[in-house]
């Protein structure tokens, strides 16, 4: 009897646990898309031009990138709970922060602030959640459900954001937050077990530095080059401090005894190839969804309540396809499904630039379509393919690893494909050509990085025999595609 209360004890917990970790991590995903339906009230209100609404996307994905291995790494030293209740607590008072923003400046401080919390908030849920359920059966079906569940966030964030925003402006979009994180803190000080891992490497503070330096100053230069113009000193400036910094991170990385990035990782091709796909993956998604919303309010004339639901297929299309990729690249192999994924995605892509003021909507929403499925056909098999490359004990450093390569490539999408609409516009072009061309870009890099990743991974022989999946000892770490998918959103 006492056996029965306690495994039924023990069970109720779990589930307040995936609970609890599902509803941080929706927060964190929730917030990438419902942002972007928000962006044309932002422009109007807060009288900013395209460059504003880049640092309002890009102040966020760009410390996220950068600390989201830190994050998991504080999470295993110091206690998952402990930091991911401290990640919910900064990230909902940073949604306050933004909320109450009276100018653009102290809108993206909280941002920043935001991608801090989230950073600590995401890798440390999925950690609590990995580390409760020791049997890796059970632990797939856990993170497999916290994947779906969370996931719903990305596609109810243009609903939701062209919502709130129609009817309260856009700072509701950040205040949806605030009742979330109050009630996530409260059940998990008083429901959440705390448990770390005393073998943990020591925090990498001088990576974590250059890094975020390196990366900014790259992003500073390419979303203000339009502005200030391509030859200011400011620009070429900062351009080439971003490159010494981003060179004393190789540097340091590579005389480190543990390193943050071990970079003795990218020998293997095939984690070279998966991260260098992920990280142009990351470049089209989020640097094409960035204007989304623009092109359906400025060049159609939606309204942003319209907006937010003409851009739907995508999000749909990707939490639909997303759960079938990892099973579709363990039976056909992960070149087949990887290829094919970025083909779509960039034929969508190619189609989207191709779109007009005229165009009826019965002739875009395939397009969007078409590069959502291709997106989620490439997430989870690429982070498998690198998973696979690396020795079971580093599945999770290899997830974390390809998940940064991710962000990376959504800061620099937002800002080189803003670069690319501020050159044609500075050139006489219309919004909308500027779009176009932006979007143009974004499919035919694509399609190059498909033509790339399926000679590459052909050449590579752990492609070949991942359909089975790996078992780690750490019962912490993620070392299955299907788990690996949890991390690639």
């Amino acid at each position: 009897m006492a056996a029965s209360h306690a495994t039924a004890g023990g069970r109720t917990s779990r589930t307040v646990l995936l609970t609890v970790t599902c509803l941080g991590q929706f927060m964190v995903l929730l917030d990438n898309t419902i942002v972007g339906a928000a962006l044309p009230d932002m422009q109007h209100r807060l009288h900013t031009q395209l460059t504003g609404l880049q640092w309002i996307v890009d102040a966020y994905v760009l410390l996220v990138a950068m600390l989201l291995l830190s994050g998991g790494i504080f999470a295993d030293r110091f206690g998952r709970k402990r930091v991911y209740l401290t990640g919910v607590a900064v990230f909902t008072a940073a949604s306050v922060v933004c909320a109450l923003a009276p100018s653009l400046g102290w809108l993206i401080f909280g941002r920043v602030l935001q991608g801090i919390g989230a950073a600590a908030l995401s890798p440390a849920s999925l950690a609590l959640l990995a580390a409760a359920h020791p049997v890796p059966g059970e632990r797939i079906k856990a993170i497999g459900l916290w994947a779906g569940l969370s996931g719903i966030g990305l596609a109810a964030g243009p609903v939701a954001g062209g919502v709130l925003t129609e009817a309260f402006g856009w700072p509701a979009v950040f205040l949806v937050n605030l009742p979330i994180g109050v009630v996530l803190v409260l059940v998990g000080l008083r429901s959440l077990e705390e448990t770390r891992n005393p073998g943990a490497p020591a925090i990498d503070v001088p990576g974590t530095v250059l890094s975020v330096l390196g990366v900014g100053t790259l992003t500073y230069g390419l979303i203000e080059g339009g502005a200030r113009g391509w030859t200011s000193p400011v620009i070429l400036g900062s351009f080439a401090a971003g490159v010494i910094l981003l060179a004393a991170f190789v540097a340091v990385e590579a005389r480190r005894s543990a390193p943050m990035l071990p970079l003795r990782l990218f020998r293997q091709r095939l984690f070279t190839v998966s991260n260098t796909a992920m990280t142009v993956v990351g470049f089209a998604l989020m640097g094409s969804s960035f204007f989304f919303s623009q092109f359906f309010v400025y060049v159609q004339g939606s309204s942003i309540l319209r907006a937010g639901l003409q851009t739907l297929p995508m999000s749909l299309a990707m939490v639909i396809v997303s759960p079938y990729a990892g099973r579709l690249a363990a039976r056909y192999g992960f070149r087949v499904v990887v290829t094919a994924g970025l083909a779509l995605a960039g034929l969508g892509l190619l189609a989207l630039g191709m779109v007009h003021a005229d165009t009826g909507y019965a002739n875009v929403w395939w397009r969007l379509g078409l590069a959502g499925i291709g997106f989620a056909l490439t997430l989870s098999p690429l982070t498998g393919a690198a998973i696979q490359a690396v020795s079971p004990q580093e599945g999770g450093l290899a997830s974390g690893i390809i998940s940064t390569t991710r962000q990376i490539g959504a800061v620099l999408g937002v800002a080189v494909l803003g670069a690319v609409v501020r050159f044609r516009q500075s050139g006489g072009a219309s919004f909308e050509t500027g779009l176009n061309s932006a979007f143009v870009a974004a499919g035919a890099i694509t399609l190059a990085t498909a033509v790339f990743t399926g000679l590459w991974l052909a050449r590579s022989k752990p492609a070949e025999d991942s359909a089975a999946p790996r078992r780690s000892t750490d019962p912490g770490a993620v070392t299955t595609s299907d788990e690996a998918s949890v991390n690639s959103r």
